[in-house]
């Protein structure tokens, strides 16, 4: 069932996600990454220490460490991070420090941001307002803790 010859070996890290010291993918130091895939919808707020990948769709606020949202998703409500990578549609406000608008992205809010990248063909209606000093509440454990329980009887998700 094993090739004796991969044993002992680790694979090599892709180019997409950094690795760690040991091997494991790392992801705003918390080796945590989140992915809510394309058949999936969340009802409810997400609130994740973890970076967060979706291809799916949100009907809430989103806040986490780092946002990559793909071509065919859709996010309604707001969005806090770090940084964020936004190539779908996002119908709110959104607070990133770093934030690249890819060339598919749509965004209907406002947009405060410290650093911008707006690719040929990404759209934005909505004020955009640079800001020198961002200040985010950060997605740490003690307010996932004290959030979870509310959170998850909040959240539905349907397949």
């Amino acid at each position: 069932m094993f090739n004796s010859s991969n044993r002992g070996r680790e694979s090599a890290p892709s180019s997409s996600q950094p690795a760690n010291g040991n091997g494991k993918r790392a992801a705003a130091g918390s080796g945590l990454f989140s992915v809510i895939g394309p058949d999936v919808t969340v009802t409810g707020n997400i609130v994740a220490a973890a970076d967060l990948h979706v291809d799916g769709r949100v009907e809430g606020d989103v806040v986490c460490g780092a946002l990559t949202q793909g071509t065919d998703s859709a996010i309604h409500g707001g969005v806090t991070a770090e940084t964020a990578r936004i190539g779908g549609s996002i119908e709110g406000a959104v607070r990133v420090r770093q934030l690249l608008v890819e060339r598919t992205a749509r965004i209907a809010g406002d947009i405060e941001y410290e650093m911008i990248t707006i690719e040929s063909g990404g759209q934005i209606d909505g004020a955009l307002r640079r800001v020198t000093s961002l200040t985010l509440t950060p997605a740490a454990p003690a307010l996932l803790a004290s959030t979870a329980k509310a959170e998850i009887e909040e959240t539905q998700l349907v397949a």
